[in-house]
């Protein structure tokens, strides 16, 4: 792959795997360290994927398993609760011009939703994977991710309930979202 190649496509994916990363390692240093080993990766390996139109799942893929790699390797298997949230916010909080709704508080609400619903709410909602490119991703059958993600909706629609904000949670987490699934 040329110089120029690999520019566009770091340019293309590097801010929404760097934001997958960061609601998987929740802070920021070890969030662009998987970053970038997944970069150092695809320019290891990148010329082998047959098909480059699947360059973006392969990315997801490789840096989720990264993160699992990482954690198993440093023993970090500890619970979600004792983790700190750093950097859960976006570098500039935006509103939400259509439901006028704070980004910021639908992050860190994200945040407290079990890693297993939150990774595939993270993939679908902001980084607009297809369930097909998340099952890919996770290496699970479609089916699951239709699971998972509608008890992350129903995860975080409660989170936002505690936050006093049942008008955002059913605003922000609607229960039919009406997309298609491929």
């Amino acid at each position: 792959m040329s110089a120029d190649k690999f520019t566009q496509l770091v340019d293309a994916h590097y801010a929404p795997l760097y934001r997958f990363a960061l609601s998987l390692a929740r802070n920021a240093a070890d969030a662009s360290d998987l970053t970038q080993q997944t970069f150092f990766i695809w320019a290891r390996k990148g010329e082998q994927l047959r098909e480059t139109e699947k360059a973006k799942s392969w990315l997801f893929t490789t840096l989720y398993r990264e993160f699992l790699r990482g954690r198993r390797r440093a023993g970090q298997w500890q619970a979600l609760d004792d983790l700190p949230v750093e950097e859960a916010e976006p570098a500039a909080p935006e509103v939400d011009l259509v439901t006028g709704m704070d980004a910021g508080l639908v992050v860190e609400a994200l945040q407290e939703v079990d890693e297993v619903y939150r990774v595939p709410l993270t993939l679908f909602y902001l980084e607009e994977l297809s369930y097909k490119e998340i099952a890919g991703a996770l290496e699970v059958p479609i089916g699951t991710v239709m699971s998972r993600l509608s008890r992350g909706k129903a995860h975080l629609r409660a989170a936002l309930r505690r936050r006093d904000s049942a008008a955002l949670a059913a605003k922000v987490v609607p229960i039919d979202l009406g997309r298609k699934i491929s």
